[in-house]
């Protein structure tokens, strides 16, 4: 409202002064000389000379006037191009005020981004050691088991069974088993186990190679396009700096005063065009640049994204690799076991053969009292042989919490790593849709 106040102003003194100076031009034409020259001389003649003199004294003053009219209208040309020109600068020192406020709050959302991304880091280097330290007490447990079932390891061999096997050993009860049958079904239960999640790891691995395919391909497309808007950017610059070094000789060529008059009409319309073009420039370069931040952020959160699923993938592998190599220490501390049983029974055997020898020496010298000699006999060797029966079915037990115990163990640390990595994927999921919600803030902006 001011400038056009202002404008309205030099208008009317303009107008004022082209008055003004029509009134002194008219009044200072010599007609009043020629009038009274011609009063006084009645008599004399007008000559061809005085009329031609009058007529090239008043062409000379309406020459003076159109002159100071056309003085006053460059004034005025000159006056409204450097109020634009003032007005394309505020806009200008705008623009660059937002670039810079822009710029700024760039660098403090990365240097944000670089503080979670050590924070992240940080953790993972906590979780790492707490896993590393977790496997070492594994590998000591594991080194004290393997001790203790040593010997059990000969005595368990061939534990695999069929299906069909295992239900008609599943339909029997437990007191018509025999160990090896007891510990095929059990070995048979918990491989089965184990079998369905490895199947379902495996299954989750491909999926998560999809994905990481996926990925690489988004990254792929988003640095070409990146590309593309980057070159249109770069060439939307160059126009600009054409367009503010013409914007410039414009300048020079007003401040010199080499136009004129009938091209004034031309330098206007190409000035409106000129105007028009960088005010559409200007918005087609913010929405490239804000194009681009968005991009470049979302590219940053793939690749972040990219990383913690490749870090899980690998997770997974050494949890597979691990119990591949539980399971074959398994085996073999299973054939220990089987040898062992098979000694026992061996010594069983032995020791049922020794007891018919005493106990047919031991009826042939007493035969008096063999009666009473003989129930002891049979009282102690029962009881012998229910103290072997109750050894051997705690070791049992005792081998079996021990098994059950390193399974629970190993699907628990199975369970953590499956919610640690879920639990990623949800951080993963969150971090993008705050992304994108950033980013039509900013669009917005």
């Amino acid at each position: 409202m001011s400038q056009e106040s202002s404008k309205e102003i030099r208008k009317v003194n303009v107008s004022s002064s082209l008055e003004s100076e029509d009134i002194s031009l008219e009044t200072t034409m010599p007609t009043d000389d020629v009038s009274s020259s011609e009063e006084k001389e009645g008599t004399v003649k007008i000559t061809k000379q005085l009329i031609e003199r009058k007529e090239l004294l008043h062409n000379l003053q309406l020459l003076k006037i159109e002159l100071s009219q056309k003085n006053l209208m460059i004034d005025n040309l000159k006056v409204d191009y450097l109020t634009k020109i003032e007005e394309l600068e505020e806009k200008l020192n705008d623009a660059i005020h937002q670039k810079q406020v822009l710029s700024l709050r760039l660098d403090s959302q990365l240097a944000l981004q670089q503080e979670d991304a050590r924070k992240h880091q940080a953790l993972m280097k906590q979780e790492l050691e707490t896993v590393l330290l977790r496997q070492k007490q594994l590998e000591e447990t594991n080194h004290q088991l393997r001790e203790r079932a040593g010997n059990i390891r000969h005595s368990l061999r061939d534990l695999e069974l069929t299906d069909d096997c295992y239900e008609k050993l599943k339909s029997l009860p437990e007191d018509q088993l025999s160990i090896p049958e007891y510990v095929s079904i059990r070995f048979y239960e918990v491989v089965r186990s184990l079998r369905k999640e490895l199947s379902d790891l495996q299954m989750k691995k491909g999926s998560l190679t999809e994905e990481l395919s996926g990925y690489k391909s988004q990254l792929k497309s988003l640095t070409e396009s990146y590309e593309d808007e980057r070159k249109s950017r770069s060439e939307l610059e160059v126009r600009c700096q054409r367009l503010t070094l013409e914007l410039a000789d414009t300048k020079q060529m007003i401040q010199q005063g080499d136009y004129r008059q009938e091209n004034y009409d031309k330098v206007k319309s190409e000035r409106d065009v000129f105007e028009h073009e960088l005010s559409e420039l200007r918005r087609k370069y913010e929405i490239l640049e804000m194009s681009y931040k968005a991009q470049a952020k979302e590219r940053n959160d793939l690749a972040k994204e990219l990383a913690t699923t490749q870090q899980s993938l690998n997770l997974l592998q050494k949890d597979k690799d691990y119990l591949n190599r539980q399971n074959m220490e398994l085996s073999v501390r299973c054939a220990h076991e089987e040898d062992r049983l098979e000694r026992l029974q061996i010594q069983l055997e032995d020791a049922k053969k020794a007891r018919e020898e005493v106990y047919e020496k031991y009826v042939k010298s007493r035969q008096v009292t063999g009666d009473r000699y003989k129930t002891e006999y049979e009282k102690r060797l029962h009881e012998e042989l229910e103290q072997i029966r109750l050894k051997t079915n705690q070791e049992i037990e005792q081998l079996r919490s021990t098994s059950k115990e390193m399974y629970e163990r190993e699907n628990r640390n199975l369970r953590e790593a499956r919610d640690n990595a879920v639990a990623e994927k949800e951080r993963a999921v969150l971090a993008e849709k705050d992304a994108l919600r950033k980013y039509d803030q900013l669009l917005e902006q």
